[in-house]
């Protein structure tokens, strides 16, 4: 029946092609030759192939293989995949509202939404889930246990934990609701008079949601605010419009797009009253806010909107469309560029221009060309938005890494939950240097060995030095070094206790205040968030940032 179906289509296709007048040369005449070709092939790879194949597979292989020619937001969505793809647009799904994850093999929650159906029954970050309704889930992946907690609203499920300090599992019988994944996780303030608005997606109702919250902080006081873009990934370009119409005043040029289709050459405009064009501005930006998150920060910066603090931005200038497919699958395609107001578009990345090993080609800096914001400062395109404000990104020693990848981290956070009812808020909670010595204690009989960047390359220095018959000269010196440089764990501790202390802080505040307790407990060295207090309680240095160059 399969191969039936099949060659009808051959069938269809032929009929309908011998209804159009193809020229050779004519490039729909080559789009049918070789949907014909392809239709053919795939039927006989499926008749004849000496093993079995999945049709399915094979199909979805050859998809996904032609699109990676292009670019890597081209996507191909089958129908099993819609759901996922609706909660990544819309922020919604149906579920109970917890993030899992691997944490030492075992399957762990890393965090609770506030206030839904997980958080409400009394699950805690910590908790180890092994059973959801009567499958054993200790052996599987992530995503399989992620779509056996999701479910329709209103729908049962009975999830089963370890949890730190009981002796026998707890079973906890939820109901499914409908989960909106906020697109404004935090708000709230930093000092007396400056308040911060963490944006963490573009789905529906973004805008919406910071326009709230900006009300919302100057109510409690906020003369100032941050908007923290960081690791935004972006979202609907309708929602990066309206986000940057809540500091903008109606009838401003936001973005325009332009693509092969007529239909995508468009100038989209501010359409609604703003919520504040005056109040003082500072938009954090990182190597992973892109696309909607750099129309928003591009915009603000070609608009002397505001200062612009953190690190390059990603550099994704493209704009992508959903086609509806057969069979409800769905075809997200690049439709056209998209650039903001003084001109330039962002991209970083040529992909219509490949290198010898097929690789993608960046822009280099020597290419990018100069534009001026409307006060004429020189700003550029092609590689992402620049800050005008760089602050070095935070890299953490080795010893940090190894704490926090091998869980130690988070589970010294579970039992120091179990051992504390309750710690001050987080804006006001710091480890005692009694309560960190504790810590190290407790690492005693733990294994968190780890080798370090210079131990790395003493090796390869012994290595070559055998090699190249130079180690017997220099056995002596070479052995001296090996005594200087290899590390010392508790030595390690103590040399990079403050950035191990502010890690301890982190998790232990989640026990108590979830999200919110993550950022808050932050302020105080995060220095993004510094560097934006700073120069928004300067207005001469301010001032001076946004002027003509």
């Amino acid at each position: 029946m399969k191969f039936k179906k099949l060659s009808l289509g051959v069938v269809v296709f032929t009929l309908i092609s011998s209804l159009v007048a193809f020229s050779p040369h004519d490039k729909y005449f080559e789009i049918a030759k070789n949907i014909d070709i392809f239709v053919t092939l795939y039927q006989e790879v499926n008749k004849f192939y000496v093993d079995d194949v999945n049709p399915t597979d094979l199909m979805n292989s050859g998809i996904n293989s032609m699109l990676n020619t292009l670019d890597p937001y081209t996507d191909y969505i089958p129908e099993d995949e819609i759901e996922d793809y609706r909660t990544m647009t819309t922020g919604e799904y149906g579920g109970v509202g917890i993030m899992i994850g691997n944490r030492n093999s075992k399957i762990m929650i890393l965090m609770a939404s506030e206030g839904f159906a997980a958080d409400r029954a009394g699950l805690e970050i910590g908790d180890e889930l092994i059973k959801i309704d009567e499958v054993d889930v200790e052996r599987r992946n992530i995503d399989d246990i992620s779509k056996l907690l999701k479910g329709q609203s209103g729908s049962e499920v009975n999830l089963t934990v370890r949890r730190f300090g009981h002796t026998t599992p707890l079973t906890f019988h939820l109901k499914r609701e409908k989960i909106q994944l906020s697109n404004v996780p935090y708000f709230g303030m930093v000092t007396e008079d400056i308040g911060l608005i963490q944006l963490t997606d573009f789905t529906r109702n973004a805008s919406k949601e910071v326009a709230t919250a900006l009300n919302k902080l100057k109510d409690q006081g906020a003369k100032k605010v941050i908007l923290d873009l960081r690791s935004n990934p972006g979202g609907l370009l309708s929602e990066a419009i309206n986000v940057s119409n809540v500091f903008l005043p109606k009838g401003l040029e936001i973005v325009s797009t332009k693509g092969k289709i007529k239909d995508w050459n468009r100038t989209n405009k501010a359409l609604n009253s703003p919520v504040d064009t005056e109040i003082p501005l500072a938009v954090l930006i990182n190597g992973h806010s892109a696309s909607a998150a750099e129309i928003v920060s591009g915009v603000i910066q070609d608009y002397d909107r505001g200062v612009l603090v953190g690190r390059r931005s990603f550099g994704k200038g493209l704009v992508q469309a959903t086609r509806s497919l057969s069979y409800n699958s769905k075809l997200k395609v690049t439709v056209a560029k998209y650039y903001i107001p003084s001109g330039r578009c962002i991209q970083e990345i040529d992909y219509s221009h490949k290198s010898k090993d097929g690789s993608p080609e960046k822009i280099p800096d020597s290419l990018r060309v100069a534009f001026k914001t409307q006060n004429g400062r020189t700003v550029y395109d092609g590689g992402g938005v620049s800050p005008d404000l760089r602050v070095s990104p935070m890299n953490y020693a080795t010893i940090t890494m190894s704490l926090l990848n091998r869980g130690l981290i988070f589970n010294y956070a579970t039992e120091y939950k179990f051992k504390h009812e309750q710690i001050p808020p987080a804006k006001d909670f710091s480890l005692t240097d009694a309560e960190f010595e504790e810590f190290v204690e407790w690492l005693n009989d733990k294994e968190y060995d780890y080798r370090t960047e210079v131990e790395k390359s003493y090796d390869k220095l012994v290595i070559s030095a055998k090699a190249e018959k130079y180690y017997d000269d220099i056995q002596n010196e070479i052995q001296a070094l090996k005594q200087k440089i290899f590390h010392n764990k508790e030595s390690d501790l103590y040399n990079f206790k403050k950035e191990i202390k502010r890690e301890l802080e982190k998790e232990i505040c989640s026990r108590y205040y979830l999200k919110n307790g993550r950022i808050e407990v932050a302020f105080d060295h995060d220095h993004d968030v510094l560097t934006a207090v700073a120069v928004l309680n300067d207005n001469d240095r301010y001032g001076e940032i946004l002027a003509k160059h």
